[in-house]
């Protein structure tokens, strides 16, 4: 799930918080910890049992550094997460749900399909939750220097949940990277947003399928979801298309969209900001994205799993299954990396030597094409590598 850095749910940092430190000795790190959780108001003894048995978590590290799923072009990633199986249950739970989805959709304009999606590729309509100790998976990452200013304040805010009865250091488990629950939200997005969807009093992310939904509901309402919008329709491009005028990079209205010949596969294109994006370049699938597919990357920052989990939003509700097309053969991890250390000597920000064509090294590639006069559709090829 996504891993974004937001305000600390229980004020500002203290000064050894707000550096951010990681490293070191383990047991160390862990006394500044304590330390910071009772600069912040905790008293002594809930400290000591949150932090209690605390442990490095190796294999917390090894998942994080193992992620090359995301390495996938869209349709091999779609195809892989995509199932019938998947899309029966959906349904299946739309109508067990049925309610729970009203009150979603009348409260916060999300259509179902959009939180059926992140439920199935999340934890498989709650079925595979994760069995890391979420204390433990949050130290080990706020420990490790990768990312320390996204998982430290989760910490606090875990202490925070705990503190009102609502978290169990020693039991609480969930995804890797500290996600807890049906639709796996962080301890932060939690505390804001836990929405008591049943009626009995408490959030219960992991066991209670309304508490979840709607919690999610409440957090993606406040990543800025625009209520009563579409986010994504796959659309056929025009003889003669400008490949330049694809990307997020590029925003027309859906009625300029519509004069320029693109036309929808599914239902109306609508008269609000869009993108044209092509995640495998010309040849390859086409989609027509509006301002709340912007809001999946603060749910999720990967390229390929945000349009998959946009793409299943709309089968859920009836599109048909994309135009795969016939895309030209895209690089493999290794050459992906080679191609980005090349982007990177040139001066482009690619967002890390990862082997994944995310939207950073998109960006990038079009560039790139642009210079070298080659068809500006952001699907990096052995051509575009070979004359770098």
């Amino acid at each position: 799930m996504r891993q974004m850095m937001m305000v600390a749910a229980l004020g500002l940092l203290t000064a050894s918080g707000a550096a951010a430190a990681c490293g070191g000795n383990f047991n160390a790190f862990v006394a500044d910890l304590r330390e910071e959780a009772q600069a912040r108001g905790h008293d002594a003894a809930t400290v000591q049992r949150f932090f209690s048995g605390v442990r490095q978590d190796a294999s917390v590290l090894r998942a994080d550094r193992r992620q090359g799923v995301f390495q996938l072009p869209f349709t091999e990633f779609a195809r892989r997460l995509i199932s019938a199986d998947r899309l029966n249950r959906g349904r299946q739970m739309a109508e067990r749900y049925d309610s729970t989805f009203d009150r979603i959709e009348h409260d916060y304009g999300i259509s179902r399909g959009v939180l059926l999606a992140f439920w199935a590729f999340e934890t498989d309509y709650g079925a595979v939750q994760g069995d890391f100790n979420t204390r433990d998976a949050l130290v080990t990452l706020a420990h490790d220097c990768r990312r320390p200013e996204i998982f430290r304040p989760q910490i606090f805010a875990a202490i925070e949940l705990f503190a009102q009865g609502d978290f169990d250091p020693a039991r609480t488990t969930g995804a890797w990277a500290g996600e807890i629950g049906m639709v796996q939200m962080l301890p932060e997005d939690i505390l804001e947003h836990g929405t008591d969807g049943d009626g009995d009093g408490h959030v219960r992310l992991k066991t209670s399928a309304p508490d979840a939904l709607l919690s999610g509901a409440s957090m993606l309402a406040g990543l800025g979801w625009r209520a009563d919008e579409p986010w994504l329709q796959e659309v056929a491009l025009p003889q003669g298309f400008d490949w330049a005028q694809s990307g997020l990079e590029v925003t027309k209205g859906g009625a300029d969209w519509a004069a320029m010949g693109l036309r929808p596969r599914h239902g109306e294109i609508a008269d609000l900001p869009a993108s044209v994006i092509l995640p495998q370049g010309k040849g390859g699938p086409a989609f027509l994205t509006y301002p709340n597919f912007r809001v999946y990357f603060e749910w999720n920052q990967s390229f390929t799993y945000v349009l998959t989990a946009a793409y299943f939003a709309n089968r859920l509700e009836g599109a048909p299954v994309f135009d795969a097309g016939n895309p030209a053969p895209g690089l493999s991890g290794e050459e992906m990396k080679a191609l980005q250390r090349k982007l990177k000597a040139r001066g482009y920000d690619v967002g890390g030597v990862d082997g994944i064509l995310g939207a950073n090294t998109r960006a990038a590639v079009r560039e790139m094409q642009a210079k070298l006069g080659l068809p500006v559709d952001a699907w990096p090829t052995r051509d575009l590598l070979n004359q770098l």
